[in-house]
């Protein structure tokens, strides 16, 4: 990895993108612009704040969170791929992948015309990786900085042979109070049940948390929104290339247990990650691409 003073003197924009050493040494990318401001840890390429400007952020990042090399931070935007969930075949290899806990490169950085900042970065695939993941593939991830939140996972299969990824921007978004909330865009759609034994079910009517909540909802491609009342806001959550939606809260006693989450942290954050997985997993031909992406919009109730 470059070191701070060749990353800040390469791809630094003065006024909009600085390079700074964050807890643990872990770099952290400071984005500013007149429309939003953001932090991306170069570890796992994991935006982990993003706020339009004179807003609350809209990127949820435990106050417990803890900042540890090779680990997933936690809150933010981890980056799952190749897989996502256990590993189908070896349940020793890490739950959703390698991506987001490997140091990415940085590819560019640009102010574009519409005054949004816009960074590519990309994996490194290293010897230990290619244990869990021979197949000949490459990462590249996008991340526009504005008043809306843009990010685009490229896919590539570089190999002979068709390649199955899984993936998904395990996203965490701030709320006043889940409890509070509701998540519309998922009516009518199947879902598996992952808090009940894995059961297929069906969505009626508009999301609401009360409990635990991991569910995958499965063949589906449109816009959600999260309305949050005691904020005055709704969250759009747009998506192309993402033919699932995970919604995920771990509720009480589950985050007692996880030791990065402060008390009742649990009631200021909602998962609703745009996704390929369970049967909607995304299969690359040769020299095939394939793009993700996603676009977070904040509108007022």
């Amino acid at each position: 990895m470059s070191s701070l003073a060749a990353l800040n003197e390469r791809f630094g924009i003065p006024g909009h993108v600085a390079f700074s050493a964050g807890p643990s040494a872990l770099v952290i990318i400071e984005v500013d612009n007149a429309l939003g401001n953001a932090r991306i840890l170069l570890q796992g390429a994991q935006v982990v704040h993003w706020a339009p400007t004179a807003a609350k952020p809209v990127i949820w990042t435990s106050e417990a969170a803890k900042y540890t090399p090779g680990k997933s931070l936690r809150g933010g935007v981890p980056v799952c791929w190749p897989w996502f969930g256990p590993h189908a075949t070896n349940a020793e290899f890490p739950a959703h992948g390698f991506a987001r806990t490997r140091d990415w490169d940085v590819v560019s950085t640009r102010q574009l015309a519409s005054g949004a900042t816009e960074l590519v970065l990309r994996l490194p695939m290293v010897d230990s990786d290619r244990v869990m993941w021979p197949e000949v593939t490459s990462l590249e991830f996008r991340v526009t900085v504005g008043d809306t939140l843009e990010m685009l996972m490229a896919n590539r299969n570089h190999g002979t042979n068709p390649v199955t990824i899984g993936q998904a921007l395990h996203t965490y978004f701030a709320v006043s109070d889940v409890r509070q909330c509701r998540i519309s865009g998922l009516e009518n759609v199947d879902y598996v049940d992952k808090v009940d034994a894995r059961k297929t079910k069906r969505q009626q009517g508009a999301v609401a948390i009360s409990s635990e909540v991991d569910r995958v909802y499965v063949n589906t491609a449109g816009d959600c929104v999260i309305d949050d009342p005691g904020w005055q806001r709704r969250i759009r959550i747009s998506k192309r290339g993402s033919a699932a939606t995970v919604v995920w809260n771990p509720w009480e006693e589950k985050a007692a247990r996880f030791g990065d989450m402060s008390d009742n942290g649990y009631l200021s954050m909602v998962c609703v990650e745009s996704a390929n997985a369970e049967q909607d997993v995304v299969t690359l031909a040769p020299n095939e691409e394939h793009q993700m992406w996603v676009r977070y919009q904040l509108e007022s109730v």
